[in-house]
């Protein structure tokens, strides 16, 4: 339900859903009801035309990714990597009828560079996204074992949101006696998964995948493109649920 409710009010089904309401309103008999119209019509067309422009949708995404705390501390280097599932696609021809979607490979890819590079153990996070597929963080750390040749420590399968990705893993992380992780997830998600995890008490040190490209901006970058809604969706997405947990 979640899911789906995010999918309608979220650009671009959200704006769009404004418009077709205006555009209804509009031939309403009553005036005042045609002038809203034309309000929600113009704000549901701008809106739409401007989220589509990667002006707009790469800046509010690139926001998202400033400082970000990259060095560990000296005093308290990190013991263990966290790595967060994302999506998965389904593929009849692979085992469990599923794989990794670009973002959770692309999460995976970075741990497994991470680990090698420092030694440190693994722990995938991420649970059940359809109950008749494995846990996200059951296909990532085979992932891990067969592409990569790193079996993960620990495996967290029961979250169904960063927060709890943040709470559960916390909870196995203290119990092996760590306090202190780096943080692997999407460049653009990190912001708000570094504030559920700090909220744990844990020291997080952030790992992001590679870092999104700074607007300069070129002319094509005021001219909307298909893929701009989608830059928007994710970084509106993270805003408001980064805003969310500042007051959670």
């Amino acid at each position: 339900m979640k899911p789906l409710l995010l999918s309608l009010a979220m650009p671009p089904t959200g704006l769009l859903t404004l418009l077709l309401v205006g555009l209804l309103l509009d031939q309403a008999r009553d005036p005042r009801p045609r002038r809203w119209g034309r309000v929600c019509a113009w704000a549901g067309a701008i809106g739409l035309y401007l989220l589509a422009t990667p002006l707009v949708s790469q800046t509010m995404l690139v926001g998202l990714e400033r400082h970000l705390p990259t060095h560990p501390p000296a005093d308290h280097p990190p013991r263990a990597i966290v790595v967060l599932g994302g999506e998965l696609i389904r593929t009849p021809s692979m085992t469990g009828g599923v794989r990794l979607g670009p973002l959770s490979a692309e999460r995976a890819l970075s741990a497994a560079a991470l680990a090698r590079s420092t030694g440190l153990p693994i722990l995938v996070s991420g649970g059940l996204i359809h109950p008749d597929v494995p846990a996200v963080s059951t296909v990532m750390a085979e992932s891990l074992k067969d592409d990569f040749g790193l079996a993960p420590r620990w495996t967290e399968d029961r979250s169904a949101d960063t927060w709890e990705n943040a709470r559960l893993s916390a909870a196995i992380l203290k119990q092996a006696g760590i306090d202190s992780i780096y943080l692997v997830t999407t460049a653009w998600h990190m912001r708000r998964a570094l504030l559920a995890f700090q909220r744990t008490g844990l020291i997080v040190t952030a790992a992001p995948t590679p870092l999104d490209r700074e607007v300069r901006p070129f002319l094509s970058d005021v001219l909307p493109l298909p893929g701009a809604w989608q830059t928007s969706y994710y970084a509106l997405h993270e805003w408001i649920g980064y805003a969310w947990y500042r007051v959670r």
